[in-house]
């Protein structure tokens, strides 16, 4: 027989800057705070760096992509370390010339990668253009262990 335990998840909801930096800044303190209430894990909304930017087709977008060690990867390994929380962290992927991501990064309680997703499905709906920044994801649907829980992450 398993036992049953309680993990708390947090979601941290802000509005968004055109500043990616503040975004930051913004999500590091939703961590904190989420930590603080008693978050186990913490989710942080899609693309949180950015304004959702996916209702034009503009390529200056594609200056907001980074890499899987870019600044999202450090501040929120910081963060999740500093707080003993996991941290799911959504993120603009480049991954190489003209392949870019919708992606969600965590990092377990001691700050380290304990998984990596990218969204499989991109949608093709009106007013939406997320088939323009978003190849589909390469990496399937996986159980991510961590120090918490095993967790499923999708992104919508």
């Amino acid at each position: 027989m398993t036992k049953e335990r309680i993990v708390v998840v947090g979601l941290p909801q802000r509005q968004a800057s055109p500043d990616p930096d503040v975004n930051t800044k913004r999500a590091v303190e939703a961590v904190h705070e989420a930590a603080d209430k008693g978050a186990q894990i913490i989710c942080l909304q899609e693309l949180y760096r950015s304004q959702y930017f996916c209702q034009t087709e503009d390529p200056a977008f594609f200056d907001l992509a980074e890499t899987k060690d870019g600044s999202t990867a450090k501040a929120m390994s910081d963060a999740a370390k500093k707080r003993g929380v996991v941290v799911v962290a959504p993120y603009f992927e480049r991954r190489a010339a003209g392949v870019y991501h919708n992606s969600a990064m965590v990092f377990d309680a001691d700050g380290s990668m304990a998984g990596h997703y990218r969204k499989m499905h991109i949608p093709d709906d009106p007013q939406y253009y997320e088939k323009f920044y978003f190849t589909p994801g390469d990496q399937g649907f996986k159980a991510i262990r961590t120090k918490v829980a095993t967790i499923g992450v999708l992104i919508c």
